[in-house]
């Protein structure tokens, strides 16, 4: 969204913002929508070494990555963030949904509880089959379905688990993060302690304030081997790029460079998919008339750690997230209707696997207080 409004900024009484990007009618005609003009978005990052159209990323760009090749990494939907904002403009908040929590799941040939993550690309492979053995074979096509599909499948995964509407999302893939490090110059970034993780990720920084570039930047909020809490410090991680992001964006001179706004928008428009309806240049007007409204990050709380079909994933407690969403979202009283629609969300109970483990480190405090400053955050 960082992007998306330093862009609009830029560019919106031309017109061509809106016009350049891919969309997808995943979210449904029927689907759940917030009262009182508040807003919720979802924030999808794609761990898939594909472009838009299934191919390839160029060996080139792979090799920067640092990320493997172009069979590796599927379609899992590794970066989910939920972001909530209030038709008031008092506060954002921005609820980070950790990739390995274990959730239920409906729809998907075979499965019934799965890593939130994974709704994606398995929605996505089932209906690949199906339209193969009806005899589709078109790629183009197949990958379009398929991702549509995928779509569908993590939005109602989200949907469900958080008990809230989805009024609009956006998804980006691998190639937009270091794409965005590249348009802005690099990024800054600051960390508690050194890490080492040239193997996996290629993450090897001191600690301390830094700049990374395009490629670090990559590592920077991929690395979870070798972190004291693993996929939940990395959850941190892309908080903190994305504050700093927002930080970048927000100095003098950053609109108007036109030169830094055209290749801004090419960002934008190469990486991210839009929800259809949702024009992008009206909202972010509207986000960018408010006086710097606060910007708050947090993540959802984990109860343990487990281990089932040989798979590691996270325990959590369905009641206390939908507790926690509203909580974070202003409305704590779950009597109280966040949507309108003939078809609300699914809100599954208390699920038998959450036990009552002690819970992890990360409960779900806030990581990040604000963005209208000018700290970057420290992050393990």
């Amino acid at each position: 969204m960082a992007v998306l409004a330093g862009t609009a900024v830029g560019w919106a009484t031309e017109g061509r913002f809106d016009r350049g990007f891919t969309r997808s009618a995943a979210l449904g005609v029927d689907a759940p929508r917030s009262l009182a003009g508040d807003t919720n978005v979802l924030l999808i990052g794609l761990d898939t070494r594909k472009d838009q159209a299934g191919n390839d990323l160029p060996k080139e760009i792979l090799d920067q990555l640092h990320a493997g090749d172009g069979e590796e990494g599927g379609y899992n939907a590794n970066t989910l963030i939920l972001v909530h904002i209030p038709a008031n403009m008092k506060k954002i908040v921005a609820v980070s949904i950790p990739r390995d929590d274990y959730v239920k799941v409906s729809g998907i040939p075979g499965y019934t509880n799965v890593k939130i993550k994974e709704a994606y690309g398995l929605k996505k492979a089932a209906v690949q089959d199906e339209l193969i053995s009806q005899g589709v074979t078109d790629s183009k096509a197949l990958e379009r379905a398929g991702r549509e599909a995928g779509r569908a499948s993590i939005v109602q995964a989200v949907r469900d688990l958080t008990g809230v509407p989805i009024d609009r999302f956006g998804e980006v893939t691998l190639a937009g993060f270091y794409d965005l490090a590249k348009a802005l110059g690099g990024v800054d970034v600051c960390l508690n302690k050194p890490v080492n993780d040239s193997y996996y990720s290629g993450a090897d920084f001191p600690a301390g304030r830094q700049r990374l570039d395009p490629a670090q930047s990559l590592a920077f909020v991929r690395q979870r081997h070798g972190l004291e809490n693993g996929d939940l410090d990395r959850t941190h991680r892309q908080q903190a790029f994305l504050t700093s992001v927002a930080l970048d964006l927000r100095k003098a001179g950053t609109f108007t460079d036109v030169g830094k706004l055209s290749a801004l928008m090419d960002v934008a428009h190469r990486n991210i998919v839009l929800s259809d309806g949702w024009n992008i240049t009206d909202f972010l007007r509207t986000l960018g008339s408010s006086e710097s409204p606060a910007v708050e990050f947090r993540t959802l709380p984990v109860l343990r750690y487990d281990t089932i079909d040989g798979q590691d994933v996270n325990i959590i407690d369905p009641a206390a997230i939908r507790r926690e969403v509203r909580a974070a979202f202003g409305d704590p009283d779950p009597t109280v209707a966040l949507f309108k629609s003939s078809r609300p969300p699914t809100l599954p109970t208390t699920d038998p696997l959450a036990g009552t483990a002690t819970p992890t480190p990360d409960v779900g405090a806030p990581v990040a207080t604000t963005i209208t400053g000018n700290t970057i955050p420290c992050v393990n």
